[in-house]
């Protein structure tokens, strides 16, 4: 178990380089000078020739990467442009509101999407089945931004339609990432489920005389949720890393509004953190997706020792 994790912690050192590295080429080539937009066109020259060398802006492209990286390691991400404040401080502010907003989703995803693909594959091709299924269909296919201005009209004036001042603001947005979530795990869970049902152990379970539940809830269900904890811990990690339509809609001040605004104002110490820690998260959250696979699976974890 230890020498599988510490396998796949390894491989994901050289690809949190790597992205790090062609975010910070790509975001380097973007035109303007990050002088201006700091401090104004009508700075001056000697100002200017003394912070490009104090950031390093002078150096070598690969000397600039290496003082970055270091610097990120260290947990600094520069200072923004336009807030004259640490990157650090602007995320580490904005993330504790992207961190109840995926996690309330998340919740409601699970406690909606499980049951409904239980029931979806038990009911298989039954009234209920379909109407699930459509139900998730619909959460997977539609657009958030058209769910979420559908949500805010309805509800306009019974809920809070934007901002983040109580708990109160989340239901709306949770419903909008939920619903889109929910039904990921539904068709999953159905799909999973039904084929485990069709396995010798559970013909064999029937043909003892046991109940349908404990044959559902005790023999089939666990086997069959093996993909789908997979699959939740890598939604809540792509939660985390941000929900930019969502947030920005319902204007919640976390993360993928901050990317957004980063973007709106070619504040790029900003977007550079931002988007090295979303991409951070997801890493994280695909090695926790193993890991927690690992666990569950013991044949996962003899073939990945190996």
């Amino acid at each position: 178990m230890l020498k599988y994790i510490i396998k796949r912690i390894l491989i994901t050192i050289p690809v949190l380089v790597g992205v790090v590295f062609l975010i910070f080429v790509m975001l380097s080539v973007v035109p303007g000078d990050p002088l201006t937009v700091m401090m104004g066109e009508k700075v001056k020259v000697d100002v200017i020739e003394r912070l490009s060398k104090t950031m390093h802006l002078n150096d070598p492209w690969y000397v600039q990467f290496a003082w970055y990286l270091w610097n990120a390691l260290h947990g600094d991400f520069g200072t923004s442009y336009k807030l004259m404040r640490s990157v650090s401080s602007v995320i580490a502010n904005a993330f504790p509101k992207t961190l109840m907003l995926a996690v309330t989703a998340a919740a409601l995803s699970w406690v909606i999407g499980i049951p409904a693909g239980v029931i979806s594959a038990v009911k298989k091709n039954s009234i209920i089945d379909h109407l699930f299924m459509g139900f998730a269909l619909c959460g997977v296919s539609l657009p958030a931004f058209s769910v979420g201005m559908f949500l805010q009209n309805i509800f306009n004036g019974i809920l809070p339609v934007s901002g983040f001042a109580s708990p109160m603001h989340l239901i709306l947005p949770a419903l909008v990432l939920g619903w889109n979530a929910a039904g990921t795990i539904a068709r999953l869970t159905r799909s999973s489920l039904l084929e485990v049902l069709e396995d010798d152990y559970i013909r064999t379970a029937r043909a003892k005389g046991l109940a349908p539940v404990p044959v559902i809830v005790k023999h089939a269900l666990k086997n069959s949720l093996l993909p789908v904890i997979t699959m939740m811990a890598i939604q809540i990690s792509s939660l985390l890393s941000g929900a930019v339509i969502t947030e920005t809609l319902f204007s919640i001040p976390g993360i993928g509004r901050l990317a957004v605004d980063a973007i709106n104002g070619r504040d790029m110490p900003l977007l550079q953190g931002t988007v090295i820690f979303t991409t951070t998260v997801i890493i994280v959250g695909n090695l926790i997706a193993d890991i927690l696979y690992c666990v569950v699976d013991p044949r996962i974890r003899v073939e990945g020792g190996k």
